[in-house]
């Protein structure tokens, strides 16, 4: 099971991606800029999300290694 959350975990740094590429493209098409912003922010926050989820999981697989 923590082979499939490794692999869902690295999705969250794609969505980030592809939010901060859209954001990027509407901020230098000048029309929708505060979509753009919208779009940055979200990237930043889902790229803080992939951080805790991974340092959550890595405490989990920590805890669990040590019980074994």
């Amino acid at each position: 099971m923590n082979k499939i959350w490794k692999f869902f975990q690295y999705g969250y740094l794609i969505v980030a991606v592809i939010c901060l590429i859209e954001g990027i493209i509407r901020i230098s098409s000048g029309s929708e800029k505060e979509k753009g912003y919208l779009f940055i922010g979200a990237s930043i926050f889902i790229t803080l999300v992939f951080f805790f989820k991974r340092h959550f999981r890595k405490k989990v697989e920590k805890r669990n290694n040590l019980n074994k």
